[in-house]
């Protein structure tokens, strides 16, 4: 009985339910192990008596906590996107290209720590890494107010701030490998998806509440600190609930094999060069899309009405955030292929449309297009993701060679982090682009032209490889 309740109190689960269902017992396998430091053992979520039973609402639990850290990941990930173009305001007088490396170095730093922190799970278990990944966050939080509180603070320590900052951009590859071991296969897209997604709106929410909150209780000029210090109590929050709510699994395997074996794969390297395109252009856009507001409308640069314009760039990442399940469900009707050529075609159609209406200076056409760009993004980050366990199921050298599907299903799993890193560079990429491009030119017009110029090669290799040779290859349904 002691031990019961001890198991009880540990997992959150009621002990007033039988001792079958409290532990997890399954007639088709061992009972769930509920060990000290929230751990458990004996997860198996394909079986589907001890998913009913229990694990389904201990993987809800765990998603629902992982969704809130995630999403305060991303929020951290892009808070210079939105400081920077108020630096000018509070005293600071960087140069342009300056002010792109502070955007930038985020997602640079962000996407290569993608890679260490998909091992992090297996090697420190889901719980306590997310506890230790959130609580990481407040470096850059507080980093950021110390910095941006002094107008003499120099250009490096600036950049090693904002460097810091990545922290948030590599949780999205530990929150994602994390939710995978909890999910049976039939729920793990949806969950996964979820996960996603609502990492992906804290670019939103961080774009819609500081430009509000750093203006709020400053007349006429900007109290840039509170753009860090806002989040601490929430991040505080995030590092309790998943030291309270959250589980370790003693089935979270690492496997580095695995991602050695997935570099040697040619698909890995086209799906990551079209995640850049899908998902590098979600971030690499959230960064770059208060400053175009500001650069290419200046008359919304009083702290007034430059408030409310540049509040409104959190509409680009939030449809682009809700698009991404969605395009990931269209997929499964259409195939991932076609839909990725669709959002890759609508976007190199949208942008040149941006392109050739900017003489107009009408600042809603621009916004509205922006969406439209956000939201064909949005539908090619689901569409992409979709496309790549498919794709080494049944095309893969591993495949092709007769591997056993646990292996092309480890081989996909690998390659889903690898990827989501990979893709994670556009953040830099464009930011760096239109930089070049505004320091070679004094416009940003030749870099969303080269922007067309690649969204209109990744369709070609996208068609060539995923549609035009689907009867050969045995991927019509990808």
């Amino acid at each position: 009985m002691t031990a019961e309740r001890t198991a009880s109190a540990d997992t959150g689960v009621s002990p007033g339910i039988s001792p079958r269902l409290d532990a997890g017992t399954t007639l088709g396998g061992p009972a769930l192990e509920f060990r000290p430091g929230r751990w458990i053992a004996n997860w198996d979520a394909e079986n589907k008596e001890q998913w009913e039973s229990a694990g389904r609402s201990i993987a809800r639990r765990n998603l629902n906590w992982s969704i809130f850290a995630e999403f305060l990941g991303f929020v951290v990930w892009q808070l210079w996107s939105i400081v920077v173009v108020q630096l000018p305001a509070a005293g600071f007088t960087f140069t342009t290209s300056e002010i792109f490396w502070l955007i930038s170095m985020p997602s640079l730093v962000g996407a290569t720590l993608r890679i260490p922190y998909t091992f992090m799970v297996p090697r420190f278990g889901g719980r306590n890494w997310t506890i230790v990944s959130a609580l990481l966050l407040l470096i850059p939080s507080i980093g950021l107010a110390m910095c941006v509180s002094n107008p003499e603070t120099p250009f490096g320590t600036m950049l090693l701030v904002a460097a810091l900052a990545g922290f948030g951009g590599g949780n999205f590859a530990s929150s994602m490998a994390n939710i995978t071991f909890f999910y049976p296969a039939r729920e793990k897209g949806w969950a996964l998806g979820l996960n996603a997604a609502g990492g992906n709106l804290g670019a939103s929410v961080a774009q819609l509440a500081v430009p509000i909150a750093i203006t709020l209780l400053a007349a006429g000029t900007v109290n840039l600190p509170v753009a860090g210090l806002m989040w601490v109590p929430l991040i505080l929050l995030a590092a309790f609930g998943a030291w309270k709510y959250m589980d370790n699994l003693t089935s979270a395997k690492g496997d580095v094999a695995g991602s050695l074996a997935a570099l040697k794969e040619p698909h890995l390297w086209i799906m990551a060069l079209l995640y850049i395109g899908t998902f590098g252009s979600f971030i690499g856009f959230a960064g770059v899309f208060p400053k175009l507001i500001k650069d290419y409308f200046p008359a919304f640069s009083s702290i007034g009405v430059g408030t409310v314009a540049l509040s409104l760039a959190f509409l680009g990442p939030l449809v682009g955030s809700l698009a991404r399940p969605y395009g990931g469900r269209m997929a499964d009707r259409m195939g991932g292929a076609r839909m990725t050529v669709t959002a890759f075609a609508a976007m190199a159609v949208i942008t040149l449309t941006m392109v050739w209406t900017l003489p107009l200076k009408n600042f809603w056409l621009f916004l509205v297009l922006f969406l439209m760009l956000f939201t064909a993004s949005g539908f090619g980050n689901g569409a992409t993701y979709r496309m790549i366990p498919i794709i080494f199921a049944t095309s893969s050298r591993a495949a092709k060679s007769g591997a056993s599907t646990v292996t092309t299903q480890r081989l996909a799993s690998s390659a889903l982090g690898l990827i989501s890193a990979i893709g994670a560079y556009g953040g830099f990429v464009i930011p760096q682009v239109l930089n070049a491009s505004n320091t070679a030119s004094g416009s940003y017009t030749p870099a969303f032209y080269g922007f067309v110029g690649a969204y209109i090669l990744m369709l070609a290799v996208c068609w060539f490889c995923y549609i035009r040779n689907a009867n050969r290859n045995a991927m019509g349904h990808v």
